[in-house]
């Protein structure tokens, strides 16, 4: 009898633990070239409204320091020496957070590259920022999506997005 319920009380405990394992909300992607690896967490617009200005219900905010991502900061590595934007970078891992606005965005490479999104975010940390003009889309991007192309790093989620020239 004890076996039974032994048995029993396993059973429970391993059906309650598998099915708790439920998949992140947000599942980490990589998006890579030659020359540069970008390792973000990827959001869903899930109907809602993604960027907008102070006061509306957007999930993001204009004018606000973004992790451009979801979780923890999106990590960004150059692997060897490089141009963002027209500006150096040296070789290495960086977080890398965005400014998202109507006519422009502002991006960022910071030094801490282990933060829990943009919660702790500190400006004298950064190494780099540069501004590029914002693009849009007719069609929403349902996930936030990151491209680590030869020449630039294209983002876009919902109707909005920004392209930002790189070089090596």
């Amino acid at each position: 009898m004890k076996n039974l319920f032994l048995t029993l009380f396993c059973t429970l405990v391993a059906f309650t633990f598998a099915y708790s394992q439920n998949p992140p909300a947000s599942p980490r992607v990589t998006a890579e070239n030659g020359n540069i690896k970008i390792v973000y967490g990827q959001p869903s617009k899930k109907g809602r409204v993604i960027f907008g200005a102070e006061g509306s219900q957007s999930l993001e905010k204009y004018g606000k320091v973004w992790r451009t991502g979801a979780n923890e900061a999106t990590v960004i590595t150059f692997k060897k020496d490089g141009k963002l934007g027209g500006k150096d970078v040296k070789a290495g891992d960086y977080a890398f957070f965005t400014i998202p606005g109507e006519k422009e965005w502002v991006i960022i490479l910071n030094s801490e590259v282990k933060q829990w999104g943009a919660y702790n975010y500190k400006q004298d940390k950064d190494v780099l920022r540069v501004t590029v003009p914002a693009t849009s889309s007719k069609e929403p991007v349902e996930k936030l999506t990151i491209e680590a192309k030869d020449n630039a790093i294209v983002l876009g989620w919902d109707t909005a997005g920004f392209s930002v020239p790189v070089k090596f």
